[in-house]
């Protein structure tokens, strides 16, 4: 049902079918009209990582042209968000699953990842149909849905990229031990684990994640005990440690002992090519958490912010805000851009998957060359096989 306050107003009609396969670019006109119909509509939409309290004037997305503009380059960055980060975050999984030779413990965490991260990207539809309706649309059970991935989202990302910078600890400065610990079946039960612990959060959101009815508008939101105040702030706080404190400080310690190790060795092993592996995938592993931290600091920053002082209300929050949520949902399409250009077995693969008929010619060059190799050299068969594994 269409809601007005301007009586002159023709609202679109907008179906239940659109609005559940609604990629914003294709029906972004038709919302942002409908977003100018309504007569109590708040450009501080519940994006689902954390509720937003506050709410601007509602004649501000009627007068004022500047959220309209707002809610299309919102609209344009999320479709492109969810667009590439499905597509990249899939084609991760499906590498991993279909190339024996990518069943590392390292990629079974990024496996892990890719999982969350296309999980977060395929909520966008939702979430801008919410922002651009100025409404909820898709009743409670997909609220209860939607909110609690964001949270699995979050939380799981964090804890697979520490997991990850230890990993890479164990490996570099303790190699070992990482002999026996390293093994892609340890790497599936940790994946499991972070997934059971990241429940903690995620199922108490998808309790209390609810529909409510404000004024004629219906949104999507997590109805906390009373008194509700403290129960929000205190989730805020709770997630900023645990979601983002706790975990750099490991990362930091991990990558600190790290660099120390890798400066005062040269060589971990007799094989050249096992340490510059070694450091390569070290190399890559810090860039993507280096790059999650820069993504995800601002809103929590944010978040923080907004448990401890009330934050105004205006245009300039409204913007902050959505710049925050987007720039955490962007690191999601990031991952397997970073993959293809730091890691030459991703890479290889990707340019396999892409142009097969060419990377099966390179394959069988590589694969004769590998054969005369060892013909030469069948002792080092073993060696590089382990290598492979290990690393």
């Amino acid at each position: 049902m269409c809601v007005s306050s301007k009586p002159h107003c023709v609202c679109p009609l907008i179906s239940p079918l659109q609005r559940i396969l609604f990629l914003p670019i294709a029906g972004a006109v038709a919302a942002v009209l409908h977003l100018s119909c309504l007569g109590s509509s708040s450009l501080c939409a519940n994006s689902g990582s954390f509720p937003c309290n506050g709410t601007t004037n509602s004649n501000q997305s009627v007068k004022n042209p500047s959220s309209v503009i707002i809610a299309i380059i919102i609209t344009a960055l999320y479709s492109i968000v969810c667009v590439l980060g499905l597509i990249g975050n899939v084609l991760v999984m499906y590498v991993i699953i279909r190339y024996t030779k990518m069943k590392t413990a390292t990629n079974i965490y990024i496996f892990n990842l890719a999982v969350a991260d296309a999980l977060a990207t395929s909520t966008l539809p939702f979430q801008n149909v919410n922002y651009l309706m100025g409404t909820w649309p898709f009743g409670n059970h997909l609220c209860k849905l939607v909110m609690s991935i964001d949270y699995y989202n979050m939380f799981t990302s964090i804890f697979t990229l520490t997991t990850m910078s230890m990993d890479r600890y164990i490996a570099v400065c303790h190699p070992v031990k990482a002999l026996d610990f390293r093994t892609p079946k340890n790497a599936k039960i940790i994946n499991i684990c972070i997934w059971i612990l990241s429940s903690a959060i995620g199922l108490p959101v998808m309790v209390m994640a609810t529909t409510l009815v404000e004024k004629g508008v219906m949104d999507c939101a997590l109805k906390f005990p009373h008194p509700s105040w403290y129960w929000d702030n205190l989730l805020k706080i709770c997630v900023f440690i645990f979601a983002f404190v706790m975990p750099v400080l490991i990362i930091t310690v991990c990558y600190g002992l790290m660099i120390l190790r890798l400066k005062s060795v040269r060589m971990f092993s007799g094989s050249k090519e096992k340490d510059r592996n070694l450091r390569r995938i070290t190399r890559m592993v810090l860039v993507v958490v280096a790059v999650f931290i820069v993504c995800w600091t601002p809103i929590h920053i944010y978040v923080i912010i907004q448990a401890l002082i009330k934050i105004p209300s205006n245009l300039f929050t409204t913007i902050t805000w959505h710049f925050c949520i987007a720039l955490g949902y962007t690191n999601s399409c990031l991952n397997p851009v970073l993959y293809a250009f730091l890691d030459e077995n991703f890479k290889r693969c990707f340019r396999e998957f892409c142009l097969p008929t060419s990377a099966l010619g390179i394959e069988q060059q590589g694969s004769n060359r590998t054969r005369n190799h060892n013909r030469e050299h069948p002792s080092t068969i073993n060696t590089a096989d382990r290598t492979n594994h290990q690393v």
